[in-house]
């Protein structure tokens, strides 16, 4: 089974992405990881990458394309989630083309629906601890002693700097403008299924679940 995942950043497409790969045996396809994986291992697709980034331009389509053939050729009989691609009507007539020539098709586009203001307070309230990353949030997760780390004692904790109101809220307006034109292209084809991405991770997971399942 094939799918993509879609959804502004912060929605939870990650989470439901690891857990599926542990439940299913799938495959998470980020584009991002696989970009800095190939040039770390210094392919010839991750050399042509490399260049590019250095360059401070956008990587192509054709690069990107390139990138997740080979990762499908690499999978088996695995099935693929696919997480941050396609973002334009290029690229999902490009994956179409993609699959097509490895004989699998796509099952499912799962949009994780949410409420912006929600999402917005659900981002710009994490923080971390610095010594073992444990997750908290000022409003739905504090930890038990104030300034001390449920996990480990520490009393350092630290926030990712873009986790502002004004840099999600460009995230999300960036999200819509991108993905509204793939939406019907997908929708034509009866593919697209939505959920509550502002529910539980374990709410939304029996969600993904059903219509994997359906």
């Amino acid at each position: 089974m094939n799918i993509i995942l879609l959804g502004p950043p912060g929605a939870g497409k990650g989470t439901q992405a690891q857990r599926l790969q542990a439940e299913r045996g799938m495959i998470q396809l980020s584009t991002g990881d696989m970009l800095r994986a190939a040039v770390a291992s210094g392919s010839p697709v991750g050399l042509k990458a490399k260049a590019v980034m250095e360059a401070g331009e956008l990587v192509s389509d054709a690069i990107v394309s390139a990138l997740i053939g080979e990762r499908l050729d690499d999978m088996g009989e695995a099935g693929a989630i696919f997480d941050g691609y396609p973002r334009t009507l290029a690229q999902a007539e490009a994956l179409d083309l993609l699959l097509a020539e490895r004989h699998r098709k796509l099952d499912y586009v799962v949009e994780l629906c949410v409420n912006e203001d929600a999402l917005v307070e659900r981002i710009t309230g994490r923080f971390t601890c610095a010594q073992c990353g444990a997750g908290y949030h000022d409003t739905f997760k504090r930890p038990k002693v104030e300034n001390t780390c449920d996990v480990c004692g520490s009393h350092d904790f630290k926030r990712r700097p873009d986790d502002n109101e004004e840099t999600v809220r460009t995230r999300l307006a960036e999200y819509r403008a991108k993905t509204a034109p793939i939406l019907p292209y997908y929708e034509q084809r009866g593919l697209v299924r939505r959920v509550d991405g502002m529910g539980t991770p374990d709410a939304v997971a029996a969600e993904i679940d059903a219509i994997l399942d359906s």
